[in-house]
C-alpha cells in the first residue's frame, strides 16, 4: 500500500494537487467535495482539538511544539484519524492518500502515525492564501492558543504563520516533497515531473489558471503588510519578482 497526504494551509491551491493525483490514479477517499477535501470532516477537526490540548502559546507569533515529538499520542487522537480516513485505509487500490487542509494542524502526530508514507507540502503566498476565507482562520475553533483579534486579516494571517511554523517544528519524514502553488501554475510541466518523480507515477495534466499567480496585486482592498511573514516571503521566494 502507497499512502500520500497533502500538507497545506486553506485557500494555498491544494485542490490543485488533490485533483491531479485523482486524475493519475490515486485513490483520494470518498466522499470528495468540489476542493478534493475528504469528508466528512468532523473526526479530523475533533483531532485536532485533541492534539491542540499539548501546544503551548509562547506568546505573539511563537509557539512551543516540542512535547508533540515524544510524549504518547492520545489514543482518542488515534481512534478518530483511523475513523476520518476509513475510506481509505480500506481501499484495495494500490495508490491511496488524502487531502484536508486541517492534516496541517496535527502534522506532528500524522508525521509519528504514518512515518512512511510520502507527504506532498504546498505552499502559497501568504497574501494570496489570506484573500479568502476558511475554517482554519481563527485557530480558537481548534482549540489552538493564539492572540485573538477580531481583526480577519490578522486572523487568518496568524493562520498562514502558526503552520508554517508547525512544519517547520517538526522532524521532517522520509518522503517529503515540497512545491510552490505558483511553480505548478506556470510551469505545470516541470512541477508534474517533480510530483511523478516523487509518486513514482506518471502524473496528469489538469487545467490550470495562471490569473490565480499574484492575486493579492490585483485585490479591490490592499492586503495588510505583516511583519511576521516578511521571512517566509523572502525564504518561499516571494519577494520582488518571485
Amino acid at each position: 500500500m502507497e499512502l500520500v497526504t497533502v500538507i497545506g494551509r486553506g485557500h494555498s491551491g491544494t485542490r490543485a494537487i488533490s485533483h491531479t493525483l485523482t486524475a493519475s490514479g490515486v485513490h483520494m477517499g470518498e466522499p470528495l467535495n468540489v476542493s478534493g477535501d475528504l469528508l466528512p470532516p468532523d473526526a479530523m477537526y475533533e483531532a485536532c482539538r485533541v492534539m491542540a490540548r499539548h501546544v503551548v502559546h509562547l506568546g505573539g507569533m511563537r509557539w512551543d511544539f516540542s512535547r508533540l515529538h515524544t510524549m504518547p499520542i492520545d489514543p482518542a487522537f488515534t481512534r478518530l484519524i483511523e475513523e476520518y480516513l476509513g475510506t481509505v485505509l480500506s481501499s484495495g487500490m494500490p495508490h491511496r492518500g488524502w487531502k484536508i487542509p486541517e492534516t496541517t494542524l496535527v502534522y506532528p502526530w500524522i508525521v509519528r502515525l504514518f512515518p512512511g508514507i510520502r507527504y506532498i507540502f504546498w505552499i502559497r503566498d501568504p497574501r494570496d492564501c489570506i484573500l479568502g476565507r476558511h475554517m482554519t482562520d481563527d485557530l480558537s475553533r481548534f482549540d489552538i492558543p493564539y492572540e485573538a483579534t477580531d481583526d480577519i486579516m490578522l486572523q487568518r494571517a496568524t493562520s498562514w504563520k502558526y503552520q508554517v511554523e508547525i512544519v517547520k517544528a517538526t522532524p521532517a519524514p522520509r518522503r517529503l516533497l515540497s512545491v510552490r502553488f505558483e511553480d505548478f501554475v506556470l510551469n505545470q510541466d516541470e512541477a508534474l515531473k517533480r510530483i511523478g518523480d516523487f509518486m513514482g507515477l506518471p502524473m496528469a495534466k489538469i487545467e490550470v489558471r495562471p490569473e490565480s499567480v499574484g492575486r493579492w496585486r490585483r485585490a479591490e482592498e490592499e492586503v495588510p503588510e505583516f511583519e511576521f511573514l516578511e521571512e517566509e516571503i523572502q525564504d518561499h521566494g516571494y519577494g520582488e519578482g518571485g
